[in-house]
């Protein structure tokens, strides 16, 4: 083993995924994150990047048993969406054996917000689907590499230590190549966040290095164990989103005023997914009605060039404008999240959304695209 894993914390291991090796069974491994899960940088992100290199090193580690890879990356997004998204992209998928998380560079938000997306894919894959095992990845850009206790990889611990879930802290690996003067962090990632094949081929022998240490350290009763405490143990946060859903717009309680439409609006970037969504380019008598519980419920947008402003009301109270264009959607759509606060009581709030008359000045229209609605039970 070499000096790599140093940078893995193993915590309890991986007793189940251990365990699956050793009798030969079948493995099912899935990736959710964001563009560096995904392979952005890579010559050829399904064979040369860190998520390409660990699936064809779990299915030598396995033969002769199947072995299936879920890539669940899509660029620009965070562990907020990576909650709302995990049962539709990684656990509807079929049996899960171990689920890599990594959020750390794309997590920019405030600590609760950090601390809610990362506890409540934790909290939700222990109580869905207990039998799968979890690695937290954390991956470099300047912020990771500036300091010894970067912002959000020291979150993604917090989780990591309250859940017993074992992390591998790649950015720490780079971090030493560079200070030992064996490479720049240019020469690994030219954009300084997006690695190429060098750069990934070192994020796959850290992790391959501290899947070894956590296999060693994995002893027999601790799976049950680390799952059964999880789901006792009261949350980090008490608005943590273990209980979030992303679902199909045909489970809206009321459309009006949309078009459907099947393909996705061009050009496109960071969705692999069914593309179907509802789209409105007039202010004037369109709007979508849903329910959700919980704190929060929001939807999954395709937000580019001719994104306008939407507005939104619960339970039958004033609209309020929301904004979701950005400087990205300048060049192209890409799907973006807006969250709802839904105010406290009993039962699921009505939730309503239109089109808004008003538009960002840059924008060059009034469309509203909706992909998917969120909420929680």
């Amino acid at each position: 083993m070499s000096d790599l894993a140093k940078h893995t914390r193993t915590r309890a291991g991986l007793p189940r995924f251990r365990a699956r090796l050793a009798a030969g069974a079948p493995i099912a491994a899935a990736f959710l994150g964001g563009s560096i899960t995904e392979g952005a940088g890579a010559s050829d992100p399904d064979a040369t990047s860190w998520r390409a290199l660990i699936s064809a090193f779990l299915r030598e580690s396995c033969a002769p048993a199947a072995f299936v890879s879920v890539n669940a990356g899509v660029g620009g997004t965070d562990s907020t969406f990576g909650a709302y998204r995990l049962q539709e992209h990684v656990l509807d998928q079929g049996p899960i054996d171990l689920l890599f998380v990594e959020f750390a560079v794309n997590d920019g938000g405030d600590r609760r917000t950090t601390i809610r997306g990362m506890e409540g894919i934790v909290r939700q894959c222990r109580a869905r689907s207990p039998g799968t095992e979890l690695v937290f990845v954390y991956t470099a850009d300047d912020d990771n590499l500036a300091g010894e206790a970067p912002v959000h990889i020291s979150l993604h611990e917090e989780v990591a230590d309250h859940y017993g879930i074992p992390s591998i802290h790649v950015a720490e690996a780079v971090r030493d190549r560079i200070l030992a003067g064996s490479s720049g962090w240019a020469s690994l990632a030219p954009d300084r966040v997006h690695p190429n094949d060098a750069g990934y081929a070192l994020y796959a022998e850290c992790i391959r290095e501290g899947l070894a240490a956590m296999l060693e350290a994995a002893t027999e009763g601790g799976a049950a164990e680390g799952v059964d405490k999880s789901l006792r143990m009261p949350p980090l946060d008490a608005d943590s989103l273990d209980r979030v859903w992303m679902r199909g717009v045909g489970s809206a309680a009321g459309i009006r005023g949309f078009d459907r439409r099947a393909t996705a609006p061009e050009p496109m970037i960071n969705w692999r997914y069914d593309p179907g969504h509802l789209v409105s380019s007039n202010a004037e008598g369109a709007e979508l009605v849903w329910h959700a519980s919980g704190k929060t419920a929001g939807l999954l947008l395709f937000a580019g060039p001719d994104t306008g402003m939407l507005a939104y009301a619960v339970n039958g109270s004033d609209y309020t404008v929301l904004n979701p264009f950005d400087d990205w959607c300048l060049n192209f759509y890409r799907p973006v999240i807006a969250t709802i606060a839904l105010p406290d009581g009993p039962g699921p709030a009505r939730v309503a959304v239109r089109p808004s008359r008003k538009r960002d000045e840059r924008s060059l229209g009034h469309a509203l695209r909706i992909v998917r609605l969120l909420g929680s039970d």
